[in-house]
């Protein structure tokens, strides 16, 4: 099935982009700009968005390493310091 008639691009060639992207790096995370890009094209109009995620939701590697699951949870403001907020003792 075609899922982007601007740039020809099929359900095949996007299941293939990501099946290959899993097969060479386990840990990426896969979005639809690097399937544009390992197919060689570049998003146009836009109008394929909706179809091509939901094509691309439907691959099995798709999913997010276990390793890179949770990071932004473990990273809390409170965490976080930030030296530009910093008050200095020196007046």
């Amino acid at each position: 099935m075609i899922v982007c008639q601007c740039q020809n691009i099929s359900d095949r060639d996007i299941n293939s982009a990501i099946d290959w992207m899993r097969a060479s790096d386990s840990a990426a995370l896969i979005t639809p700009g690097k399937i544009y890009r390992a197919l060689g094209k570049q998003a146009d109009c836009g109008g394929c968005m909706p179809l091509f995620l939901a094509t691309m939701r439907k691959n099995a590697n798709l999913e997010v390493p276990m390793e890179l699951r949770g990071l932004r949870a473990r990273t809390t403001k409170d965490n976080q310091t930030c030296k530009a907020t910093r008050k200095s003792s020196i007046i």
